[in-house]
């Protein structure tokens, strides 16, 4: 069996550390159910306290243990360049963070260049750890998963990610495709954690028009090592703004793609 590089084992296995650390901050400060609290970045767009502190944190750790590495947050923007480039959501699903509901992340991906390279997501409220490496696998609290085997759209489970965005018509023209397909629509509000429910074999896809590289890079190595296919979201303006993804295992991808008509790679 192959061994992955030893620098890229070492910067997993440090993301998974420092990712664990900022999870159970994250949790410590997390609110207690009831109305949400924090501040509006835009409508439904939601900013709390940890999303900061922990995106501070996670900064710093990274740039203690990898200097030489760029890094990326969705709060602080680019504030280092390099070959290999980490990339944070601080708080993947803040709206229903701000709420003290349980569906939310932390995610942290490794970029080279333009290819994703490892990931870990943690959910603490799920008590779910999600983690990849290129050309390695992908595992879900240690025990390796893959994209569902479900060929039929009749028993298929689709979610799609709203955003304030993208316009009524264009989202409802997307859900109504879905419904005609027979599939069954959800939406719980955490791109990163749909993506890995993708990867694990919960959903059989996910769309959201307009996502950032933040709310993705955890998830793209995941998918890639499950076996799902997903749409070309890096090459279509996903490494520098907001860009479409659709991600669906292999079997229903195709038929997906042709009903929403969002091409895949």
């Amino acid at each position: 069996m192959k061994t992955p590089s030893p620098a890229l084992a070492c910067r997993l296995e440090a993301a998974r550390s420092v990712v664990r650390d900022a999870a159970r901050m994250a949790m410590a400060m997390r609110p207690q159910p009831g109305g949400p609290q924090g501040e509006l970045k835009a409508a439904q767009d939601w900013l709390t306290e940890t999303d900061g502190a922990v995106e501070a944190f996670i900064a710093g750790r990274m740039k203690a243990l990898f200097p030489d590495d760029g890094f990326e947050g969705e709060e602080g923007g680019v504030t280092r360049t390099g070959s290999l480039r980490w990339v944070v959501d601080p708080i993947d699903g803040t709206s229903n963070y701000a709420r003290g509901r349980s569906r939310w992340c932390v995610s942290l991906g490794l970029l080279e260049g333009d290819e994703p390279m490892a990931g870990v997501i943690e959910a603490p409220a799920l008590q779910e750890v999600y983690t990849s490496l290129r050309g390695y696998g992908a595992f879900l609290n240690g025990k390796p998963i893959q994209a569902s085997r479900v060929a039929e759209p009749s028993r298929a489970m689709i979610e799609m990610g709203w955003s304030g965005r993208v316009p009524k018509p264009v989202f409802m023209e997307k859900i109504d495709a879905i419904m005609e397909l027979g599939a069954m629509p959800r939406s719980g509000g955490c791109g990163a954690l749909a993506l890995a429910d993708v990867a694990s074999g919960r959903l059989d896809g996910y769309i959201e028009i307009v996502i950032n590289l933040w709310d993705v890079a955890g998830a793209l190595p995941l998918l890639a090592e499950a076996g799902a296919r997903v749409s070309p979201f890096l090459r279509d303006g996903g490494l520098t703004g907001g860009a479409v993804i659709m991600a669906a295992n292999p079997h229903i991808a195709q038929t997906l793609s042709d009903a929403v008509r969002i091409p895949l790679e």
